[in-house]
């Protein structure tokens, strides 16, 4: 029986599968990065507040630059992908807890999730430390952390 004609060369699944990396990885990064760029100039006195009502220390407060900004670049450009979407991982699952939590279970007024942006970011963030930057990066496929 003769291969079907429907399946690509895997060069081109690999192509395919880096290109597809890529489109997540700038999503993320620069969708991420909006956000932590609207928490400048520091402190972000919302993030100090919440941390206050949770007995964390103030300090912990600049860790949302880090989530949200410095990891997101690192992702956008591709160095070191994997840690930096671990890091936005860690900084989604922050944001839940801190200041979300009354929502993980609910719907939102027009049925959807409550927290579908959060949940996007977070797996996405996820899929990616999973899988690495990819060829299309600065670091290559097989640079330090992609």
């Amino acid at each position: 029986m003769a291969m079907s004609s429907l399946r690509a060369p895997a060069a081109r699944d690999s192509a395919g599968v880096d290109a597809a990396l890529l489109i997540l990885r700038v999503v993320l990064g620069v969708m991420v990065l909006i956000h932590g760029l609207s928490k400048l100039p520091p402190p972000p006195d919302f993030v100090i507040g919440v941390l206050a009502k949770a007995n964390l220390p103030a300090v912990l407060a600049y860790g949302v630059y880090v989530g949200e900004i410095v990891a997101p670049i690192l992702l956008i450009v591709g160095v070191w992908s994997r840690l930096a979407a671990v890091v936005i991982a860690i900084n989604m699952i922050a944001a839940v807890v801190l200041v979300n939590l009354p929502s993980l279970f609910k719907l939102n007024e027009y049925g959807g999730y409550a927290l579908e942006l959060d949940a996007m970011y977070l797996f996405t963030a996820v899929a990616l430390a999973l899988t690495g930057a990819g060829r299309f990066s600065v670091g290559g496929r097989y640079g330090p952390m992609n």
